[in-house]
């Protein structure tokens, strides 16, 4: 059962798995799937400050937290218990054109060129982390949530906002994939 565990599992099982939070969700305990409000329920509950954004029942929302707290745990078993220790699988191409930006090195999870404690602290890295990391929590609280919130959960409840914000996300990805980030790796 662990082997089987280990390896990937394709679309068509994880795909409808993944779908099958939403009905349960709603029908449970009539809650939204998506976790981009959990850093506002956290602040809520750690920050004594008097700010009214983060003044509501964060209590009412502590189960997000434990999903949150899943999904952390969800990874630390899948790391320590699932995985096989080979180096990650990068097809063949994608080899190619990551080594003309210089990235050849892979660990069992990562490009080593890409995510190690020096290569965050370049030029670079600097872009990638911290104005990748801005630009990513902006638009999703300017989206009024995050890709798979949208993707998700609001697309299964046929919801416009959801649409427009899942087809901005893809055409962002794409253009960002495709002409911003080659431009970011030759730094």
């Amino acid at each position: 059962m662990l082997e089987f565990l280990k390896q990937p599992w394709p679309w068509y099982v994880a795909g409808p798995l993944i779908g099958l939070m939403v009905p349960a969700l709603l029908l449970i305990g009539n809650k939204s799937f998506g976790i981009s409000s959990s850093l506002r329920h956290i602040c809520a509950a750690c920050l004594p400050a008097n700010i009214s954004f983060f003044k509501y029942n964060w209590k009412k929302e502590v189960w997000n937290l434990f999903f949150v707290l899943g999904i952390l745990i969800g990874g630390f078993v899948a790391i320590q218990l699932l995985s096989t220790g080979d180096p990650i699988q990068v097809n063949s191409k994608l080899q190619t054109e990551l080594a003309s930006y210089g990235i050849t090195n892979y660990n069992a999870f990562v490009p080593e060129d890409l995510f190690t404690w020096p290569s965050l602290l370049s030029v670079r890295g600097f872009v990638m982390t911290v104005a990748g990391g801005f630009l990513v929590g902006f638009g999703t609280r300017y989206a009024g949530g995050c890709t798979s919130g949208h993707a998700i959960m609001g697309l299964s409840n046929l919801q416009w906002p959801s649409l427009v914000a899942t087809i901005s996300f893809m055409t962002g990805g794409f253009i960002v994939a495709n002409i911003v980030l080659p431009f970011i790796l030759k730094l």
